[in-house]
């Protein structure tokens, strides 16, 4: 694995505009680096796969680079060097301003520079690699936090998510969880790494310099957590709550929870096996719950339950709000309003309170107000945000 002349290993700065830009990237990291947490846009075309490299740092701790490299040599030769030299220029074929990266922009990553210069193709590598464009990702969340922010708030099943992506700075961190906040909400999509859920936070948050919306949201959002400082932020911005009739949130309920998920699951996996995974999803969710609701009500919930799913199959899916209706008023509005009053004792500032387009609309005001202050102060050179 010979190095290249320097012209060939050409380098760009770890820019997170590269991301913004959605420029195509080359990760030659191994897969199982890539799971833990990539950077947005890129594709695993790894230079070694994982035993490789398994046994390629076992050769390094031991005996060194020069005898690591060897190693590298021997066990990317022939035929597997060649497949992976020729996956590397067909996706520079399709996509002709890929950059290629590695963890910290140094040998996986000039080794694949000399190998696709040698097979006629010049692309650069990011400087740093991965771990540079990381920490610039990561500090984007953390500035984001001085920028004006507004919560919105309301019960269970007030659509605060569509809410929130109606307006241009709405910042979806169920999405990006790929989780819906709540013991119901998991999606079947797989959930991402901690670090791609961070990686897709600040993606977003590169297009937005001025006020951000954010639904209110614990810090744990699936199986991630939001960054601290912007978590921070978070708690001590003002506030809009939703709040909307019970009959009008069990719609919304069905829709989401069931209809969307129902189709959800189907897309994937067909009909029958959508149907019965979509069914044993809400089962265990509302078996999760067994502690809080008590042994009584649980059971009673699962029966109501059951029933609606046999009406569901006949064609009913009205039917789940027989479980769905005790569940929101039994506990999830309880447990919400305890939750408003700790945060109304704790000083929140609640701006307005109304049904969901009257929250719209003054989110939208409020977007549009702070926008503007953002963009005089810019002009005049004052360099803190507006509180």
């Amino acid at each position: 694995m010979r190095r290249a002349d320097a012209e060939s290993l050409a380098s760009v700065d770890a820019d997170p505009r590269l991301i913004s830009a959605q420029t195509p990237l080359i990760d030659v990291r191994a897969p199982v680096e890539f799971a833990q947490g990539a950077l947005p846009g890129a594709v695993n075309l790894p230079l070694m796969n994982d035993d490789e490299r398994h046994q390629v740092g076992i050769a390094y701790k031991a005996q060194g680079q020069a005898a690591a490299i060897a190693l590298g040599e021997r066990l990317v030769s022939g035929a597997v060097k060649a497949a992976r030299v020729n996956a590397w220029r067909d996706y520079v074929a399709q996509h002709p301003d890929a950059v290629i990266y590695c963890f910290r922009g140094g040998l996986r990553s000039q080794i694949a520079q000399a190998w696709l210069a040698e097979a006629g193709v010049t692309r650069p590598r990011i400087d740093g690699g991965w771990k540079a464009l990381r920490q610039a990702l990561t500090a984007r969340i953390d500035t984001a936090a001085e920028q004006p922010m507004l919560i919105i708030g309301g019960l269970t099943g007030c659509a605060k998510t569509v809410l929130i992506n109606r307006l241009e700075s709405g910042v979806d961190l169920e999405g990006f969880a790929r989780h819906k906040g709540s013991a119901f909400g998991r999606m079947p999509e797989p959930p991402p790494s901690q670090i791609d859920f961070e990686h897709t936070l600040a993606k977003r948050l590169l297009t937005l310099s001025g006020p951000l919306v954010v639904e209110d949201e614990s810090r744990q959002v699936g199986s991630v957590n939001v960054p601290l400082a912007f978590w921070h932020a978070m708690e001590k911005a003002p506030r809009m709550r939703i709040e909307m009739p019970l009959d009008w949130r069990l719609a919304q309920l069905i829709q989401d929870y069931i209809i969307d998920l129902e189709r959800a699951y189907a897309q994937r996996l067909g009909p029958g096996e959508g149907w019965q995974r979509m069914q044993t999803q809400l089962e265990n969710s509302l078996l999760r719950l067994k502690k809080r609701l008590g042994d009584a009500r649980l059971q009673r919930l699962q029966r109501m339950q059951a029933l609606a799913f046999a009406a569901h199959e006949r064609g009913d899916r009205q039917a789940h709000e027989a479980w769905l209706a005790p569940l929101l008023t039994e506990y999830y509005d309880p447990l919400y309003r305890y939750h408003l009053k700790r945060q109304q004792e704790a000083g929140a500032i609640e701006l307005h309170v109304g049904d969901w387009e009257s929250v719209l609309a003054a989110a939208q005001q409020w977007q549009a107000e702070h926008a503007a202050g953002v963009a005089e102060r810019s002009r005049s050179g004052m360099a803190q945000p507006l509180a």
